[in-house]
């Protein structure tokens, strides 16, 4: 497999929490647009329009599809799809469950859905374009049985906003805070549905308290780290509506091992295999 990251030890935790490009071969297409690549996933099971200078996915979808527990004909919503990988992956990896998609970005969404009519998963994963507040008016309450999130790491008061106004509402809460996602999903959600989330390693607390606070219980936590000796770059949280207290720790999981290969955890995650529900 092809390294996700070309990354020295020195910068690789910082790496992990940008949204760049996760390495695959770039493939030819007649729709491509000349600001735009194509690129796979999975050995090419998967293809994604991307632009080239704007938002481009990264290991954290794939660390978070992994993550996330999804049931036999769930219906799953994607609060800020981007280009649609969460729920390509989704579909891709759980062949009886059906996926909303929602993003605020016109074009991102446009490429979204262009995304999901090149894969053929128009019959299971539909996109809307629409910002956070307006979920609550277009969806009914608690109408899914899981939400995931890949939502804007950074406040706007942090980090480096990029120059591509695409990447700014990727990367930073421009048009929602991390409680707007956190507030939606708990609307969303079906009693005892799931909510999985993705959050930079310091803004564990952020998540965690804006999860209780909307509702939702923190069930299973998992940081995650470029090498066994580094601080947690990311952290993976799944919380259940209106579930019991109590957490489970798992394990972290570690990208690199010792000599700058990814560990056979890393590399299981990537392969991106399906399951059977």
């Amino acid at each position: 497999m092809k390294k996700i990251f070309s990354i020295s030890e020195r910068d690789a935790e910082s790496h992990l929490a940008r949204l760049g490009r996760l390495s695959g071969e770039t493939l030819s297409a007649a729709a491509l647009a000349p600001d735009e690549t194509l690129d796979a996933l999975f050995g090419g099971d998967l293809q994604l329009y991307q632009k080239k200078q704007g938002y481009r996915y990264s290991i954290d979808s794939i660390l978070l599809a992994d993550f996330a527990t999804i049931r036999s004909a769930a219906r799953v919503i994607d609060l800020g799809t981007g280009n649609g990988v969460l729920a390509l992956i989704l579909a891709y990896r759980y062949p009886s469950i059906l996926i909303t998609g929602v993003e605020i970005q016109r074009q991102m969404a446009e490429r979204a859905a262009r995304n999901i009519r090149l894969n053929g998963y128009e019959d299971r994963i539909a996109i809307g374009q629409m910002d956070i507040a307006s979920t609550v008016a277009r969806f009914k309450p608690e109408s899914f049985d899981s939400v995931i999130c890949n939502p804007p790491y950074r406040q706007t008061t942090t980090g480096r906003l990029s120059l591509s106004s695409e990447r700014q509402i990727a990367r930073h809460e421009i048009k929602a805070t991390l409680d707007d996602f956190v507030g939606a999903a708990a609307f969303l959600l079906k009693n005892k549905g799931s909510f999985a989330c993705i959050q930079l390693g310091d803004r564990t607390v952020d998540l965690v308290s804006a999860m209780r606070s909307a509702g939702l219980e923190p069930k299973r936590l998992r940081t995650v780290h470029a090498f066994s000796d580094a601080e947690a770059s990311l952290v993976l949280v799944e919380a259940v509506k209106a579930g019991r207290k109590g957490i489970d720790i798992l394990p972290p999981l570690i990208i690199y091992d010792s000599a700058k290969n990814y560990t056979a955890e890393l590399n299981a995650i990537a392969a991106g295999h399906k399951r059977s529900l």
